[in-house]
């Protein structure tokens, strides 16, 4: 008996090794040692792979091989915790739909650190260093003691127990020797700390009456999300209508069922209200996972998370990922962001994965906006906010031309600033770019300072005094004369946040205080939310940064909303341009006029006829929609049809070409339109060539592009150049 028992356990798991190789792919089967029989899927595995050891995944368990037991190799060793078995599915559905290799998939969704666990030896713990009895006697009396040695001690009776690293680990040993101290390893790391921003509430308030609606049928859809199927909705609400708090609601019923929640924010250092709100409605069962945290704090995090002890979840794009056992509810907040879109591969849509993950666990998928993409208006049932929930009515919104101006400010601008100072109000200047001016050139010869990485001009940054290129991050000293003739004329043009900045203060003075907020003031760990707690806390002020300024905050006393260079976003090549548009302006317009006596907008633009422009000053997004829907339909764009985007890069220009009218030529999707290849723009040294399909039948089409580049990776190899496939570009 014991015998057939032992034949029937699984002896074979089959790993996907994490490698980042289309080239090669898994899963490969290894034997397991009889210790190593609680191995499950999911598993986290240390392998040998060819000459090298990597980290692997366990697939499936098996009771048999194609080959001999005796030619497998064996795991190095089990690294829990590993990947729960739903996101293994997940791994699998995300490699698929975005062209990618389930390694490539996989890697994705690992324990935070999991890939440092790689090497032989485990982690050091972080040690806390506690003065013993002996060590308190010591300090009273003639005990020798080095210098180094008293000082220890003295801070560990005064302040308590601390980091080893604080005090030096060396001398904490040789005083542990001695039985004066007491080192033990760090058991959980510390929780997050959140900086609270804009108006918090006590207590849930009154619901209006769209709010009790909207309500009502996402309960509905709780109580019976395992029985019809999963529901999912979108909250189109104007900005300021409370679709926080209709989440919020939506999350406490929720867990109320035993089941755990997923918010997920844009960016999780531009919504610290949100993680506030939520951290004092439900208190420490609130996790929040983003790349900004420290590894060990992202790990105890997700730890939470995995056994149960935190079953909420917030954070930004990755968090979709978060390892609740059993998901009753997923809220994409600020659904319209492009951010939730993933740069590298695979690039994956977090709004996608989370229906995908919602369909996994039978939960209900919750996304809300004030601009709604056109996608999800045509693909989720919406549920409306008209109002805003004090009643008061969006702020009017006046288009200022500034055709044949050559000033930043228009007259109408800096009078009204003028007023907000005046009054001790607050304005949010939005432009969406950062540095001092766009670029530099000679007037002597017409020279302009580009980066040698990437074909675009250098950004000047006066604050740090160099030149800056946005793509490679490239940094080279701002010149006082042109090399290339040697003239001291060199012109600025164009302007950004740093000179709006400037300009304000020389403006203004020290009566109107001027926050910048923008990817250079925001660098380093909290600075962005301690920045927007100093502009919620000064008694007037203004606000000038980047788009950031235009997601999620709730500030009562802006009364001044302005947008400089509305048109910007329109010039891009880009079928979504007149979309980010109309969003970016209406966005902005939803931070102004919130408190008692509300506010206005004034949008500086050279396209004041631009049809999303007229719209969003109209407060139009239903005209804004069914315009666009029309015209995305005529044009087979999504939600119509599917793009597909494939860039090859490569040192030399004519392999990068090569390959992608290699591509073009191996893939056959059928009623499909391949375009190009075309070349684009050099990026990070190396050269790029790009193809795109345009298909009304997706899966198809999908599997016939990762056909095509499978049969080309090996080429691509030998040649140096790397393939990109970007489903759904943004």
């Amino acid at each position: 008996m014991h015998a057939n028992l032992a034949s029937s356990r699984p002896l074979i798991a089959r790993v996907e090794p994490l490698t980042r190789t289309r080239a090669v792919r898994g899963p490969f089967d290894y034997r397991l040692r009889p210790e190593q029989g609680e191995v499950n899927v999911g598993a986290l595995l240390r392998v040998p792979f060819g000459r090298q050891t990597t980290l692997g995944v366990v697939l499936e368990l098996a009771t048999e091989s194609a080959l001999a037991p005796e030619r497998l190799a064996e795991p190095d060793a089990v690294l829990p915790p590993g990947v729960p078995a739903d996101l293994v599915e997940l791994a699998a559905w995300i490699a698929e739909q975005y062209c990618s290799t389930p390694a490539r998939a996989l890697s994705l969704l690992l324990p935070p650190g999991a890939a440092s666990r790689l090497g032989a030896r485990p982690p050091k713990p972080i040690l806390v260093a506690e003065l013993t009895e002996a060590g308190a006697r010591a300090l009273c009396s003639e005990e020798r003691l080095t210098d180094g040695q008293r000082t220890a001690l003295t801070q560990l009776e005064t302040g308590g127990p601390a980091l080893a690293t604080a005090l030096g680990t060396a001398t904490l040993r040789r005083l542990e020797a001695r039985g004066l101290v007491a080192l033990h390893p760090l058991e959980r790391a510390s929780r997050p700390d959140t900086v609270a921003v804009g108006r918090r509430l006590d207590g849930p308030p009154a619901l209006t009456a769209d709010q009790k609606r909207a309500l009502e049928t996402i309960l509905a859809a709780l109580a019976g999300a395992g029985e019809s199927g999963p529901e999912r909705f979108l909250l189109h609400g104007v900005t300021g209508s409370g679709k926080t708090e209709v989440y919020l609601q939506a999350v406490e019923a929720t867990l109320a069922a035993g089941r755990g929640a997923i918010v997920l924010v844009p960016e999780i250092g531009l919504t610290p209200q949100t993680v506030g709100r939520f951290q004092a409605r439900f208190g420490d069962i609130v996790a929040v996972l983003h790349s900004g945290l420290g590894q060990r704090e992202r790990h105890e995090e997700w730890l939470r998370l995995r056994t149960g002890e935190a079953r909420v979840c917030i954070g930004p794009r990755s968090a979709v990922f978060a390892p609740l056992p059993d998901i009753g509810l997923i809220v994409v907040d600020e659904e319209h962001d492009g951010s939730y879109k993933h740069e590298g591969d695979p690039r994956y849509d977090a709004r996608a994965v989370a229906q995908h993950r919602a369909e996994q666990h039978s939960a209900v998928l919750l996304a809300g906006s004030a601009t709604p993409r056109p996608e999800s208006v045509v693909g989720l049932r919406q549920l409306r906010l008209p109002e805003r929930i004090d009643g008061r009515p969006l702020p009017p919104v006046d288009v200022l031309d500034m055709r044949g101006r050559h000033h930043s400010l228009h007259p109408v601008t800096r009078m009204a600033l003028a007023d907000v100072r005046a009054a001790g109000t607050k304005a949010i200047v939005l432009l969406n770019r950062r540095g001092w001016s766009n670029f530099l050139s000679c007037r002597g010869c017409g020279h302009v300072w580009m980066c040698p990485n990437c074909e675009v001009a250098l950004v000047l940054h006066r604050a740090q005094g160099s030149l800056g290129c946005h793509h490679c991050g490239h940094r080279r000293r701002a010149p006082s004369r042109c090399e290339e003739c040697g003239s001291t004329s060199v012109a600025r043009h164009g302007a950004g946040t740093e000179s709006i900045e400037q300009e304000l203060h020389e403006a203004f003075g020290s009566e109107l205080p001027v926050f910048r907020l923008d990817a250079d003031a925001a660098a380093g760990k909290g600075r962005l939310a301690q920045t927007l707690a100093r502009f919620e806390a000064a008694p007037t002020g203004v606000l000038v940064g980047t788009q950031m300024v235009a997601k999620g905050h709730d500030f009562a006393e802006v009364a001044l909303g302005v947008v400089l260079d509305a048109d910007q976003t329109l010039r891009f090549p880009d079928f979504r341009a007149e979309e980010r548009t109309f969003a970016l302006l209406t966005q902005l317009a939803g931070r102004v006029g919130r408190g008692e006596d509300g506010g206005r907008v004034l949008v500086q633009t050279l396209a004041p006829d631009a049809r999303s422009i007229e719209l969003a000053a109209h407060h139009d997004t239903d005209g804004f929609l069914a315009v666009e829907l029309r015209r995305r339909e005529a044009l087979g764009y999504p939600p119509y049809g599917t793009l597909i985007r494939i860039v090859c890069a490569s040192p030399d220009a004519g392999d990068a070409l090569e390959l992608a009218a290699r591509l073009h030529d191996e893939i056959v999707p059928s009623g499909a339109t391949v375009l190009g290849p075309a070349p684009l723009f050099k990026l990070r040294g190396r050269f790029r060539s790009q193809l795109v399909i345009k298909c009304h039948d997706r899966l198809p089409t999908l599997r016939a592009v990762g056909a095509a580049v499978d049969s080309c990776a090996a080429l691509a190899v030998r040649r140096g150049v790397s393939v990109s496939v970007d489903p759904d570009p943004q």
